[in-house]
């Protein structure tokens, strides 16, 4: 079901090294550009666009975050992370579906990016609006929404708790360096900020009829704390250090298969 080859470690290594740009760059922008965290997620590809061969590096990154998506979705329709079916493992694996859907979304502004100049233009979560806008004209679909907005809340929650307790690091080589523990403890706690942000921006639309243009995506939730003092420098600072943390992961992170006879899956030592 799973490939298991090296060409599958290597694919979804390189989906690691995205999302290591991805917040590193986001990270560097909150600390350094007004001008350019105000587009939000925009802002992040434009950003990585004025990069010595910055195309490139896009192309990379849509091909990456594909890679890391896919992955992801191997967890809800494999197990491959052997979380298991009961519900809290059954909440691990949804909460990777809703992982993967966000950076398929993510490498279709990379590539909107990469294939024209300035191809990601206009409104900077402009994909995430329309799409919302189509929800909330179907019978419920404010409440669909706004039950999305209590998932990402519940994500949040996991994301600072994983953070907390470092229970991250069992699918991580003991080769990996020793600061790793606090790079993922500080990511995780700034990518639950993040996740908070988001999840009240579909609450409003859902439930407290804000509109569709209220909604937030990764960017646009980090632009949208620029006016709070030491949490946005907090949660950017995190956000750097979880994109070196994940610069780790594309090295030393143990990438799981299934077994051969009995499809049980299992980590590699």
């Amino acid at each position: 079901m799973v490939d298991k080859s090296e060409k599958f470690n290597w694919f979804v290594r390189v989906g690691y090294f995205s999302r290591a740009i991805l917040y590193a760059v986001l990270g560097l922008i909150a600390l350094t550009s007004a001008g350019k965290i105000a587009e939000g997620t925009n802002g992040i590809f434009m950003a990585i666009q004025d990069f010595p061969a910055g195309t490139a590096v896009l192309w990379i990154m849509v091909v990456g975050l594909i890679a890391y998506a896919l992955f992801r979705l191997c967890s809800p329709l494999f197990d491959i992370e052997n979380n298991g079916s009961d519900a809290k493992g059954w909440g691990k694996r949804i909460g990777h579906a809703g992982s993967a859907v966000g950076h398929l979304a993510l490498a279709y502004s990379a590539w909107k990016f990469a294939s024209s100049d300035g191809g990601g233009s206009g409104g900077s979560g402009g994909g995430a609006q329309e799409a919302a806008s189509g929800v909330l004209s179907m019978d419920f679909g404010g409440t669909v929404l706004g039950i999305l907005g209590l998932i990402f809340f519940v994500v949040a929650i996991f994301q600072a708790k994983k953070g907390i307790t470092g229970e991250f690091m069992h699918r991580i080589s003991g080769q990996a360096p020793d600061a790793t523990r606090w790079l993922g403890g500080a990511g995780f706690l700034a990518r639950g900020v993040v996740y908070a942000v988001i999840g009240w921006s579909l609450f409003q639309a859902g439930f407290m009829s804000a509109g569709a243009d209220q909604i937030k995506t990764l960017g646009d939730a980090v632009a949208s704390l620029a006016g709070e003092g030491f949490i946005f420098t907090l949660t950017a600072i995190g956000l750097l250090l979880f994109g070196l943390f994940s610069l780790v992961l594309a090295r030393y992170r143990i990438i799981p298969d299934l077994d051969s006879d009995a499809g049980v899956p299992s980590f590699r030592a």
